[in-house]
Order: structure tokens, then sequence, then C-alpha cells
């Protein structure tokens, strides 16, 4: 039975799939941080050397990129893939735009103002109790820390488009989703759902861009699933 390496979303570390890797037991479960270089073939790059011949790969949103990154570099070592909350695409002109700004500002100490201001508030679908989740969230970002911050938005706004490795790849795969994810809605989904046939959609009502920590047990249950097939 082949691990399961985990790759978290930006400025997450191991929180941020909560109960899933307990939950994925027998299967070991690798958890895979984005966080020591400042392109996207890089951190592929660093993760395959971390990780045994073949494995199961899952990434939410950044996580899900490196990912495809991995399956473009070395698809022979990916049993099976489940991308969550994410998309194949390069990053837009618009958003590239807005990335030195924010690398500026968390360098100069700003990281929580960044985080606070500007992406966090993104992440939920409407909750009764999110502050939980949001503290989880602002504190995996600090305990990272700005440098990582820098390398990762780095990373995203140079990441190239990935759906040619999506559409070569036969294993079997999970593309989830949030209903209200707002960061990579229904549309970039259903176009990863399209490049890969073989693949199961999930989308969650009621979840936003975190579909772990806002509704674990439907996310746990997509993924064994995905394990059985």
């Amino acid at each position: 039975m082949n691990p399961v390496v985990l790759i978290p979303g930006m400025m997450c570390d191991a929180r941020m799939w909560g109960s899933i890797p307990a939950a994925l037991h027998p299967r070991r479960v690798i958890n895979a941080i984005p966080d020591d270089a400042d392109s996207i073939p890089a951190l592929a790059d660093a993760i395959l050397r971390r990780s045994p011949p073949r494995f199961a790969l899952a990434g939410l949103s950044m996580g899900g990129i490196v990912a495809m990154e991995i399956v473009a570099r070395a698809p022979e070592r990916v049993e099976r893939l489940a991308l969550l909350s994410t998309n194949p695409r390069a990053e837009l002109p618009e958003m590239q735009a807005r990335r030195q700004p924010q690398i500026d500002r968390a360098l100069s100490g700003e990281l929580a103002s960044v985080m606070g201001d500007d992406m966090i508030p993104n992440y939920l679908a409407p909750h009764p109790d999110p502050a939980p989740i949001l503290d989880l969230c602002m504190d995996m970002a600090l305990t990272l820390g700005p440098q990582v911050f820098a390398r990762q938005s780095r990373a995203l706004r140079d990441r190239a488009d990935r759906q040619a490795a999506l559409a070569s790849f036969t294993g079997p795969a999970l593309v989830l989703a949030g209903t209200e994810d707002r960061l990579c809605p229904r549309d970039r989904h259903d176009l990863m759902h399209r490049l890969m046939p073989q693949s199961r959609l999930v989308m969650i009502p009621g979840a936003g861009h975190l579909p772990p920590l806002e509704k674990p047990d439907e996310t746990t249950a997509a993924l064994h699933r995905w394990l059985e097939d």
C-alpha cells in the first residue's frame, strides 16, 4: 500500500488537513510543506526527492498546483491524484500584479495584516463560528513567516499552465471543491474534471476554500473513496 503525500495550501502547514491524516490509516501519510523554494518546479523537485518511489498524491490550492507540477515531471511515480480547491491555469496578469506589493508588505513586518486583510477573509463559506478556523489560518501563516510568504508568492505568480499534464494523467483521480469557494470557483474544477474524464468530481455544499477544515467528514469520505478506486 503506497503512502499518501499531502501538500497543503499557501501559508498552511499540516494542520490544514485537520483530522484527515489520522483518518487515512492504515495508509502512511507524508506531509510535504512547499516552503523551501520560490518556483513551482523547484518545490515539486524538492518533494519528489523526499518522497518514496510511488505514492498517492493530494494537494489543496497551492498544494494542488505543486501536485500538478509533480504529475508533469514524474507521472510514473503518482499512483493516484486528488486535487482540492485549486486551478490548473497560469496566474492571470491582474493577480500577478498584486503579488509584489504583498511581498513587500510581508517582508516589512506586515505579514499579519496581509493575511488578515487580503487573504484569510476569502477562505471560508459563511459559518456560525468561523473564529477557530480563521485563528488557525493566521497561526499557520505566522509560524511559516514572511520569507515563506515571499517564496510562495513568487512561485504562484510565475507558475505554468498544467492542463496538458492533467490531460495525460490516467490514474484514479479526485477533483474536490466547496460550492462556496471564491478563490477557485466551480469552473476550474469542471475544467480539471474534463481534462481527466476518469476523475470523480465532488462539490461539497457549504464549504469554501478549505473543505478539510470546514467540512471534514465529507472531505474524508471523498478521500477514502478515492483511495479505494
